[in-house]
């Protein structure tokens, strides 16, 4: 299949997933063509049946804001033209999805042969799909859709809910994880670079956004580790960085704490924790969480969106109500003073994210999924 992939190349859960999707295809012998404003920060260069296409956006001075979306579309119809694509895969509804269908327009009876598919992925429905200017574009980009799939089904059940999608079918399809490159055994040298040999480690990886409730994660870490030697490890950037910083010198603990900034290779960073710590308001489903997982680390995260899905809670974790950070100190005291359970729950971490989530078991269902849409006929 000629396949095009449509994504954001920032830090974030939807570019991960795009990404990876998209070497795991080329890697499959399909041609598979990225799309975005930037390189995404996991594509791989120089890879067979993988390229990377910028869109350039004109910086005409009577554009007081870019017109990213027409380029975008522009792009995409140079792309589905020169490379004759089966499949536009839009991980985001805007405006990707939109751009995509303005895209198969422009090619006129051309455009018939290009399925759109579009992947949710949770803010471009619980944030951007509910402002009151974008919900019925969002509405539209899902209709005009070939297929579209979600992340988690409870990101299908709110969706349904919150968003009049006509006669369009959500599928389930959860994200997957590389389950050899997170492993529990990688790079063991790295844990020196973070931790004392005697301190135990607690992770944290986020866009340090409100909703990923960053500062929970420095309140919580506070009392998790008074009475145990430990040491936070907060591995991003955003907004709420500063505002952690300050929290962490008021509560004493700033020498215990890590910013380590941004750091791409993540799957070496993520098996030297001993516990894994996502306290957010609401996550669809919980990429940084399951990546953890593959590396056999126990996660303390909130009962919300799509974790409870991917975390079994008291099997490989412990689930608690999002802004309950005593209950979640409680358990990583727990998982910090008890090695044998920290050990057990790993090791359950690991068997769920290889028996249920590992990329080599979901590929074919991606695969066979683009297969259906294309052999649907077209529409009119």
């Amino acid at each position: 299949m000629k396949i095009g992939i449509v994504c954001y190349p920032t830090h974030g859960g939807s570019g991960v997933v795009a990404t990876e999707l998209g070497t795991a295809l080329a890697e499959n012998g399909h041609s598979v063509h990225i799309i975005s404003y930037a390189i995404p920060f996991r594509f791989e260069s120089f890879r067979k049946n993988l390229t990377y296409h910028e869109v350039e956006v004109s910086a005409y001075p009577l554009f007081r804001y870019p017109p990213y979306d027409l380029a975008l579309a522009g792009t995409i119809m140079e792309v589905a033209q020169q490379y004759g694509l089966d499949i536009l895969h839009a991980h985001y509804a805007i405006p990707h999805a939109v751009s995509g269908h303005l895209a198969r327009e422009m090619l006129n009876g051309d455009g018939k042969n290009v399925r759109l598919i579009t992947t949710l992925h949770g803010t471009d429905i619980t944030i951007i799909g509910q402002q009151r200017i974008f919900q019925r574009i969002t509405r539209f980009g899902i209709r005009q859709s070939d297929g579209v799939t979600s992340v988690s089904q409870e990101l299908k059940d709110r969706v349904i809910e919150t968003i009049d999608c006509g006669a369009q079918d959500i599928e389930v399809i959860p994200n997957f994880v590389d389950t050899e490159r997170f492993n529990p055994g990688c790079c063991p040298d790295k844990r020196s670079h973070l931790a004392a040999p005697d301190e135990k480690i607690v992770v944290h990886v986020s866009n340090f956004r409100e909703v990923k409730r960053p500062r929970d994660v420095v309140q919580a870490f506070a009392i998790a580790s008074r009475d145990v030697k430990a040491r936070l490890v907060m591995i991003g950037d955003g907004p709420e960085l500063g505002a952690c910083k300050e929290l962490a010198r008021e509560l004493g603990i700033f020498d215990r704490v890590t910013f380590a900034g941004t750091y791409d290779a993540i799957w070496e960073l993520l098996p030297q924790a001993d516990v894994f710590f996502l306290p957010s308001e609401y996550e669809s489903f919980g990429l940084s969480a399951l990546e953890a997982m593959a590396c056999a680390v126990p996660v303390v995260a909130s009962n919300t969106g799509g974790l409870p899905e991917v975390v079994e809670d008291g099997v490989s974790g412990f689930l608690h109500a999002p802004a309950d950070t005593e209950s979640m100190a409680a358990s990583i005291r727990k998982l910090l003073s008890d090695d044998e359970l920290a050990k057990k729950m790993g090791e359950a971490a690991r068997e769920r994210a290889t028996s249920k989530f590992r990329r080599e078991a979901l590929l074919p269902v991606w695969e066979d999924y683009y297969q259906r849409i294309i052999d649907q006929p077209a529409r009119a």
